[in-house]
């Protein structure tokens, strides 16, 4: 008999699917608040930070400061992978503004739509 798939299964493993892909590696933590944190530390390689937990679903404004967080602890010459939550759309329209308002030397590439539905922007962080 197959073991029952749980629907935060699947995002877990559609996003560890998509890491594959893309060759990266992720950074979860959990702050004192219970939100998990995309990074504590400062990233020398490429990573993707996960943005797509419920709570990511209930606050854009979330996504917004965890994806500034996430830029800001990757090192120049590497790149960030924002995996954000399907629920608001394609991040063209609500997060790239907003980043670019916030760094001066990054460049911004949407990747592609994960088969859970989130959307992937690769930030390009100083020289590459």
């Amino acid at each position: 008999m197959a073991a029952a798939t749980t629907p935060t299964a699947t995002v877990a493993n559609t996003f560890a699917l998509l890491l594959r892909l893309v060759g990266t590696r992720v950074s979860t933590m959990t702050d004192d608040s219970g939100v998990e944190s995309v990074t504590r530390r400062e990233h020398d390689a490429s990573w993707s930070a996960n943005l797509e937990g419920p709570e990511h679903a209930m606050d854009r404004d979330l996504i917004v400061a965890q994806s500034k967080d996430a830029i800001a602890q990757t090192v120049a010459g590497y790149h960030v992978n924002l995996v954000t939550h399907g629920d608001h759309g394609h991040p063209e329209t609500y997060l790239w503004d907003e980043l670019e308002a916030a760094f001066d030397d990054v460049r911004l590439e949407y990747v592609d739509r994960c088969g859970c539905g989130g959307h992937v922007t690769r930030v390009h962080v100083g020289g590459d």
